[in-house]
């Protein structure tokens, strides 16, 4: 890599999930710690809690997470606050007193950072436990303060369809392999962003895509470049610092 190169030569990276290599992933804190490293784009995922309260959080199961059995849907917001949000299995107990991060919340911190735009990521999950058009309901009131910093994507391709019809906001088709593309529905959203798995990007060539594309998941910073110079936009990755120096000190 050439020494000389710009900003303008490196793709743009999302803080997959905040800083979730140093922090509890999908919390208030480890996304405010991405943006404390620089990183200028975050992606998170919403379900919503038995009482329909928009919250940040992945997985199927809260095991992972906090430590208990049960899902999100099936505990009331009342009932997720008094959860620790603190991944027991990485970190042990040096976060045992960070909690679960509602959306509302996560809205109040990126109003004072408009530099910064998030990827809201909508569980497929969520979608079929409480329907496309009542997630929407829920979602779309508590985000409307930072519309401008916000784009919804998600591997349903029905509910982004749905948002079509309800929203300006842009959006963006999350499938895992590259064939998907070719989808029908996919055709027909015409999504502003695609984002796809980078070990399922064709092996050599230029990657063709009809809007930005963006990849998941990479801690390779040599191998995001790659990616970059054959067409990726963005690449997603849990390591925001480690990355965001790699590529600085390749660039000038």
């Amino acid at each position: 890599m050439s020494p000389n190169q710009s900003k303008q030569d490196r793709p743009k990276l999302v803080a997959h999930r905040g800083y979730a290599h140093a922090y509890p992933e999908n919390t208030l804190l480890a996304i405010q710690q991405a943006v404390e490293t620089g990183a200028k784009h975050v992606e998170f995922d919403v379900l919503l809690s038995a009482d329909k309260v928009p919250v940040l959080f992945h997985d199927r199961d809260m095991q992972r997470l906090c430590g208990v059995d049960g899902m999100i849907h099936e505990k009331t917001y009342a009932e997720l606050m008094q959860l620790p949000a603190y991944e027991p299995g990485k970190f042990g107990n040096q976060f045992i007193d960070n909690k679960i991060s509602s959306l509302e919340e996560l809205v109040g911190y990126i109003k004072t950072v408009p530099q910064v735009t998030v990827f809201i990521e909508l569980k497929r999950q969520g979608l079929t436990v409480h329907g496309t058009e009542t997630f929407l309901d829920k979602v779309l009131p508590v985000i409307e303060p930072i519309k401008q910093q916000v784009v919804v994507i998600s591997y349903s391709i029905e509910a982004l369809l749905a948002m079509r019809r309800r929203s300006d906001l842009p959006i963006g088709a999350v499938f895992d392999s590259w064939h998907e593309r070719e989808n029908d529905l996919i055709q027909e959203l015409n999504a502003e962003y695609w984002f796809t798995d980078i070990d399922d990007l064709p092996d050599q060539g230029k990657i063709e895509c009809p809007c930005l594309l963006a990849v998941y998941e990479c801690v390779d910073p040599l191998k995001a470049m790659q990616v970059h110079q054959r067409g990726v936009d963005m690449v997603e990755t849990f390591q925001i610092k480690e990355m965001l120096t790699a590529l600085a000190a390749q660039t000038t």
